[in-house]
């Protein structure tokens, strides 16, 4: 199995395991963090620094805890800003088999979450699931 998970922030192995149940035992997994700006003035400022510092650190995150929840092997990377972007560019390098996007709770979303699964389905015909997480 190759997995591709788009995570916005830091996802823990117990969230992995039951979110994503056997399919990360033993699976191939490539974890890509966006670089999410804080602020629209940021975005538009190209202010991007800290945003790229902490999808790395997302994107790291989230690969240690798949590893720890039974990845074969996790690679990571940051992505752009714009999340259907970031797996656009992901998946031209990685085929996976499956897509897995980590989204916040309705009232903390970022970006447009709700219609990012659909639109990575219609485009690129690979099988997407939607996970929230937790509450902050």
């Amino acid at each position: 199995m190759r997995l591709l998970v788009l995570a916005p922030e830091a996802v823990d192995a117990g969230l992995l395991r039951r979110e994503l149940g056997d399919e990360i035992e033993g699976a191939e997994v490539r974890v890509i963090a966006p670089a999410l700006n804080e602020s629209p003035l940021a975005f538009w400022m190209s202010d991007s620094d800290e945003a790229i510092a902490e999808a790395q650190q997302a994107a790291a995150g989230t690969g240690r805890a798949a590893e720890e929840a039974g990845a074969e092997h996790a690679e990571t990377d940051t992505g752009e800003s714009e999340p259907l972007t970031a797996l656009q560019d992901a998946l031209a390098t990685f085929e996976a088999d499956r897509v897995a996007v980590f989204v916040h709770p309705r009232d903390e979303q970022r970006y447009r979450e709700d219609q990012l699964c659909e639109a990575v389905q219609e485009r690129f015909g690979v099988r997407v699931s939607q996970h929230v997480l937790p509450e902050s």
